[in-house]
């Protein structure tokens, strides 16, 4: 009765979440006294997993699903549930896991508690920490399911190291997971920079930067932190910024290390998709603007004067620092 950990991958290379459930499902198996099974779509660095807790992985290889399809995933998925009787599944929560999680709940039956940031307070009940009400509190939810489904926060509890002998079973996808109805039509990538999804370090812009015309130093200040770029929902709808780039409740969720908001405001739809992330800086030349309440750090100032002169002292601490 192993614990199953979903692993994300794209064209082949596993996604930083991917080691992170990985480390979180070898802490719930120690708790329970058994193994770490991994699942994965299409990898190519399937032994990588061992180094964080993982003794097996399950390798479904079919072109059908080299792109992320949530129906057939989650058919695969509860194949293998069955086929290695796992009574515990581990997911991140990125934009794909939840949309996956509730197709797999429905499928096993199975309780679903997502946003959890530590590992469970229990086993026996199965009770995990999870944040709640848009990151505001937190809440001990306990699953009493017989299959237990959990969605680790993004950088909630981090990647570590548990060197484990790791085998690795090759199998094809299952006539259901091939079959599924639903197609992607059109993939818009990121290419050359760093995701939201993965940054350690989100630059942020909002409509206090005037125009389009003005976001180079925006992706230079990113480029020297080496961040993904973002932005507010006005921005965004303006067409100033992709879509990709909106972050708050109705965009991306943003859980990094550090979020630096630059001329944004802060409303509270923007609030809430951004509270997750661990160290906040807002730099805004309004003293009222609601996001310094929520900072960590503030900057009151012109953004058109403070951001080069953040540019330039980072560049030489670089230089100095290697």
């Amino acid at each position: 009765m192993s614990v199953l950990v979903y692993t994300e991958s794209e064209q082949g290379k596993f996604k930083k979440n991917a080691y992170e459930v990985a480390s979180y499902a070898s802490a719930v198996a120690q708790m329970m006294g058994t193994t770490v099974t991994a699942i994965a779509f299409n990898s190519t660095e399937n032994e990588s997993l061992g180094e964080y807790g993982v003794s097996k992985v399950i390798n479904v290889k079919d072109d059908a699903l080299a792109t992320f399809n949530a129906g057939s995933y989650a058919s695969s998925i509860a194949e293998a549930v069955k086929s290695t009787e796992a009574k515990v599944i581990i997911l991140s929560s990125s934009t794909d896991t939840k949309y996956l999680a509730p197709l797999l709940s429905a499928k096993l039956s199975a309780g679903y508690a997502p946003n959890v940031v530590q590992a469970p307070d229990s086993t026996s009940p199965f009770t995990v920490k999870r944040t709640v009400f848009s990151n505001k509190g937190f809440a001990h939810t306990q699953i009493d399911t017989d299959i237990k489904i959990v969605g680790v926060s993004n950088n909630a509890f981090g990647a570590h190291e548990n060197k484990t002998a790791i085998s690795v079973d090759e199998i094809d996808a299952t006539t259901d997971a091939t079959t599924n109805d639903t197609k992607s039509l059109e993939i818009d990538k990121v290419v050359g920079k760093a995701t939201i999804a993965d940054a350690d370090i989100v630059v942020s812009a909002g409509r206090g930067m005037k125009g389009p015309e003005n976001w180079g130093m925006i992706e230079e200040l990113a480029d020297v932190l080496g961040a993904a770029t973002a932005c507010s929902k006005p921005v965004s709808d303006l067409g100033w910024r992709p879509h990709g780039e909106h972050v708050g409740q109705t965009g991306k969720p943003v859980a990094s290390n550090l979020y630096i908001a630059i001329g944004i405001s802060g409303a509270i739809q923007h609030l809430a998709g951004v509270s997750a992330s661990k160290t906040k800086v807002v730099i805004n030349n309004d003293p009222e603007a609601p996001f310094f309440k929520a900072a960590d750090y503030g900057i009151v100032g012109d953004a058109f004067e403070v951001v080069p002169q953040l540019i330039e002292k980072l560049k030489a601490f670089k230089a100095q620092n290697g």
